[in-house]
């Protein structure tokens, strides 16, 4: 198999094609450490790869001649999800030789049913910015336009999969991180329910500092090219694990039937194009207009403009992300390393939290929740742009002039809440940048968020290839 084939094939199409014989897991693997070995010198989705344990995990498979449902398809693992036996460093100089004795719950499924890690993805240090920056890995760059950021946390697996390296990648997101660079890199970024896809040891482990935070906030979902791949790792990961008290029983989503569209006439489309407080760019609010008049004109849904209700829960969210962090531990860790760590990191714990400030953010939390469910019981789903801006240069910390809550302003409510929420390419600037939309459904409706995404998707739109390709 060669690269440039294996770079056009998504996840299903490998693992049908694995499965009839007609191509081998060391085949596949070859092509895409060939790839990888092409591209990513210069796009950094990587910060450790693992090839000579992606070869012996391919033989091992083609010798057993059979597997799972990802019988021999590629992986990639963002790099604050743990790897048994291969280096975790989390984006920190504090972490940098750091070899986890056990796998996460949903590294270790992803495994179980067939699939071949290649290694771990780049990512913001401890996933506390957006930016996909950490100050221990060279910046990982954007595949359709490298001077421009792909987004974060969850930076590298989204350049991994945008580039064509593997056709699945594992993303976390606390307040955004899958969702968003989904919409900087064109591709689809599922961030289910929370408790559909376990997470242990990340966010659950008192033993490393920085690691063990966002537990309340975070979720872990699939960047992939298309719904159905999105689908079919769902169809995976999702289940209970009795190390994360979180979790919550499956068997109430068949996921391959959420990715098939069907007839969506009638659904009911809240479309909230600001939330009500947040500033949009006029080029992304007009294709994200364009997406959603096309919800309406093609697919039949019902479309009502109306916001949700909340206020900007900014500084609510920021208090629930400390009151997850164990800031004792960071902060112990912070004046050892403090010289090689992140502004981002060390601002929020040089904050003098006060019990009040974390008390609020829980009532924040509470009022998103209880509005949400308010507004879903007269809508099927809230639609929103996934950002009010599109891709910025590499270079900045984030679009000049504007605070984290004003470009990740929609991305946060549904951890909040623990919404499921998708985003989806909703189209591109005149400048080729790519801009997402956003579905957020209501707590457990993960098939509905999927089945209207499936469906859009399948609109005919314009395409094109990463300019690293």
């Amino acid at each position: 198999m060669r690269q440039e084939e294996y770079a056009g094939l998504t996840a299903t199409q490998l693992a049908a094609l694995v499965a009839k014989g007609e191509v081998t897991p060391v085949e596949v693997t070859c092509a895409a450490l060939e790839r990888t070995a092409l591209l990513d010198g210069d796009l950094r989705a990587f910060c450790t790869l693992d090839a000579q344990g992606a070869r012996a995990a391919a033989r091992a498979a083609t010798a057993a001649t059979a597997g799972g449902p990802l019988y021999g398809v590629p992986f990639a693992v963002k790099d604050l999800i743990a790897t048994a036996g291969l280096r975790t460093a989390f984006g920190s100089p504090a972490y940098a030789d750091f070899v986890p004795d056990q796998d996460d719950v949903a590294v270790e499924r992803l495994r179980g049913a067939g699939g071949i890690l290649l290694g771990k993805t780049n990512t913001s240090e401890f996933g506390y910015s957006a930016t996909g920056l950490n100050p221990l890995f060279p910046p990982t760059r954007n595949p359709w336009q490298p001077d421009l950021s792909p987004g974060g946390s969850s930076a590298g697996s989204a350049a991994a999969v945008a580039a064509g390296l593997t056709p699945i990648a594992l993303g976390s997101d606390g307040g955004g991180s899958v969702r968003l660079p989904a919409a900087f890199c064109g591709l689809v970024g599922f961030k289910p329910s929370m408790g559909r896809v376990p997470a242990y040891p990340g966010c659950r482990d008192e033993r490393h500092p920085g690691v063990s935070s966002w537990e309340t906030l975070e979720h872990i979902g699939p960047l992939t090219r298309t719904v159905q791949d999105a689908a079919l790792a769902m169809s995976v990961l999702a289940g209970p694990d009795p190390r994360d008290r979180h979790s919550i029983p499956g068997g109430d989503v068949d996921w391959p039937a959420a990715a098939e569209p069907g007839s969506l006439r009638g659904l009911r489309i809240g479309y909230s194009p600001t939330l009500g407080y947040l500033r949009v760019d006029p080029g992304v609010r007009a294709v994200v207009d364009a997406a959603v008049a096309r919800l309406e004109r093609d697919l039949g849904c019902t479309v009502e403009q109306a916001d949700p209700g909340w206020s900007d829960p900014a500084e609510g969210f920021w208090a629930c992300v400390a009151a997850d962090t164990d800031l004792r531990g960071l902060r112990r860790l912070a004046a050892a390393h403090r010289d090689r760590m992140s502004d981002y990191v060390l601002d929020l714990l040089d904050t003098p939290w006060t019990a009040e400030q974390l008390t609020d953010g829980q009532s924040t939390r509470r009022a998103v929740a209880n509005r949400a469910a308010r507004y879903l019981s007269d809508h099927d789903v809230l639609v929103t742009p996934t950002c009010p801006v599109a891709a910025h240069p590499l270079d900045r910390g984030g679009p000049q002039g504007l605070t984290p809550g004003q470009w990740l302003g929609f991305l946060w409510p549904a951890n909040l809440a623990g919404l499921p929420a998708i985003s989806v390419p909703a189209g591109r600037l005149a400048d080729g940048r790519w801009v997402g939309l956003q579905i957020v459904g209501r707590h457990l409706a993960d098939a509905t968020v999927m089945r209207l995404a499936a469906a859009f998707e399948q609109l005919p739109r314009s395409s094109g290839s990463p300019a690293s390709m």
